[in-house]
């Protein structure tokens, strides 16, 4: 069946911050992943697509709760959430086309794999060939 990613990325290291996989596409798997990164980290402004998920009043009281300034695409802008696309691409390209999972759990077992080696080993050309946790360590 399908999976639904969400994931919460710095932008400016290509740092994923934290992510949630679900086999449905209610909100509980944003809001807990969102919980999560917030206890983690204060960003200044979340971007999102305007996709139910991020207009529901859950998932902004929660922004505003923390002093999140919001940020949504523009209305079939696709290019405002490049960044975020582009590790998408990333991702299915070099490792969810190229495997088999037999369940979930295998699933999420090899997207952790993969951020490892996206955080610390995969350079990233717009980065100056940089890897996210070196940038954002210098960063953060």
């Amino acid at each position: 069946g399908f999976m639904y990613l969400f994931v919460i990325i710095d932008w400016y290291s290509r740092k994923i911050i934290d992510y949630e996989l679900s086999s449905t596409l209610e909100k509980a798997f944003v809001l807990t992943c969102l919980k999560r990164a917030l206890g983690r980290c204060q960003p200044e402004i979340i971007n999102s697509d305007q996709g139910s998920h991020f207009t529901n009043p859950d998932y902004l009281d929660l922004l505003v709760k923390h002093q999140v300034k919001v940020s949504m695409d523009g209305k079939g802008r696709a290019r405002d959430n490049s960044r975020t696309e582009r590790f998408f691409r990333s991702l299915k390209y070099e490792e969810i086309y190229l495997n088999e999972y037999e369940d979930p759990r295998a699933l999420r077992k090899a997207i952790t794999a993969y951020l490892r080696f996206y955080h610390t080993q995969r350079p990233h050309q717009s980065l100056g060939y940089a890897k996210p946790d070196e940038v954002y360590a210098r960063t953060a």
